[in-house]
């Protein structure tokens, strides 16, 4: 039972570092990443011909707000996850009950996750900016891989512990 708890905890942590690793990034690098934002919203790249580049948004502020706000939820989710270790860790030793119930920043952060990676990269970007279209600005493969591998490990530290 320790190990498993240990091997959930583990995997939080590395939830925590690939969620801040993402959020600085971001940080280091807005120019590239808030140009990726700006033909995502602006639909740019995508075919003149389609009947949805009339959703496209041209507006450089709405760009950094969108920018700025994915970033801010990367980091959120990066700081849930870590919360999710320090509660984990605590509740470590104790019953299963109490270290199930640890495990709320955890699932806040994938929550958090869920909201960045999969409505906002696949459902607003992917399907309302019509991202898909896109050779060149198409994160929705990018944004897959991590949300699957949050919610991969979301599932395994959601298993019941069981007293012995």
């Amino acid at each position: 039972m320790m190990m498993e708890r240990g091997l959930k905890i583990l995997m939080t942590a590395g939830l925590a570092v690939l969620c801040a690793l993402i959020a600085i990034g971001n940080i280091h690098d807005p120019d590239a990443n808030l140009r990726f934002v700006q033909h995502v919203l602006s639909m740019d790249t995508v075919a003149p011909e389609s009947a949805m580049v009339s959703h496209g948004v041209t507006i450089p502020l709405i760009w950094r707000i969108g920018f700025w706000s994915i970033v801010a939820g990367e980091a959120l989710a990066a700081a849930l996850f870590a919360w999710g270790v320090a509660e984990l860790l605590r509740a470590r030793k104790y019953k299963a009950r109490a270290f199930h119930q640890s495990k709320r920043f955890v699932y806040a952060g994938a929550g958090c996750a869920f909201l960045i990676w999969f409505i906002g990269f696949s459902a607003v970007g992917g399907e309302w900016f019509a991202m898909w279209q896109s050779q060149v600005w198409n994160g929705q493969q990018a944004a897959f891989r991590i949300f699957a591998s949050i919610l991969l490990v979301s599932i395994f530290i959601a298993q019941p512990d069981c007293e012995l």
